[in-house]
């Protein structure tokens, strides 16, 4: 009997983007929350399986050869997951590299941009007083948001899915797109748009998507415990 997944696991893009693809190819998992706005990332059973200090990650118990595996990163997690199962992660080196290249565009691209044009609009607000220090960090990474997302309606223009049939590439962009947190207009990106509610549909990501939603609080929020949670994700110093 296979053993469930651990999935280290806060309701966030990066977090989701795990939860739905274990949702999509059927694995088993248990959620081991990991409150990162608590600082519980730091806690050294957590760094034991993630170095970096952020989640998700997971351990495998029915790794390969039988033994325990733990895996951190979002993208090495996806790819593992992909080949463990076979599902939604080509076999063929011209498959598998079409994939990969999305997956990574993700991961080295859309994430971060994206992730900094919520920062700056949502959180950095709540943190500095003088909206003048804000001011070019919202233009320059809501411009770069806007141009990535036209990366994205280009290439499915013609087809549905960012690499041939549904796979790892559409989990892991799927989620980061947040266009009212990133100030963006789907109605500019009708086929990004379209394809929100294709992948959007599909139970496992429903599923997945959900997973911890009671979990998430208001960083952007004026409460003390809003500000505490700020200033253990962004106020954070080297431990």
């Amino acid at each position: 009997m296979t053993r469930p997944i651990e999935l280290w696991y806060w309701p966030t893009p990066n977090g989701w983007k795990v939860s739905i693809a274990l949702e999509e190819m059927g694995l088993p998992y248990e959620m081991k929350p990991v409150n990162i706005g608590a600082g519980e990332q730091f806690a050294p059973a957590f760094q034991a399986i993630s170095p970096n200090g952020r989640m998700p990650a997971i351990v495998d118990p029915d790794g390969p050869d039988g033994m325990p595996l733990s895996i951190f990163e979002s993208g090495a997690i996806l790819q593992y997951l992909g080949a463990k199962t076979g599902k939604f992660y080509p076999h063929d080196l011209r498959g598998k590299a079409e994939v990969d290249q999305w997956l990574f565009w993700q991961v080295g691209g859309l994430g971060p941009m994206a992730g900094q044009t919520h920062h700056f609009r949502q959180y950095a607000p709540a943190i500095i007083k003088d909206q003048r220090q804000i001011a070019y960090g919202v233009r320059r990474y809501t411009d770069e948001t806007h141009r990535l997302y036209g990366v994205l309606d280009r290439r499915l223009a013609d087809r549905d899915f960012l690499a041939g049939a549904y796979s790892i590439a559409d989990m892991a962009a799927w989620p980061w797109i947040l266009p009212q947190l990133q100030g963006q207009d789907l109605a500019g990106f009708p086929n990004l748009s379209a394809w929100m509610e294709r992948v959007g549909e599909r139970p496992g990501v429903i599923a997945g998507r959900a997973l911890g939603e009671a979990l998430r609080g208001n960083l952007a929020s004026s409460d003390k415990s809003a500000e505490a949670a700020r200033k253990v994700l962004f106020g954070q110093r080297a431990r």
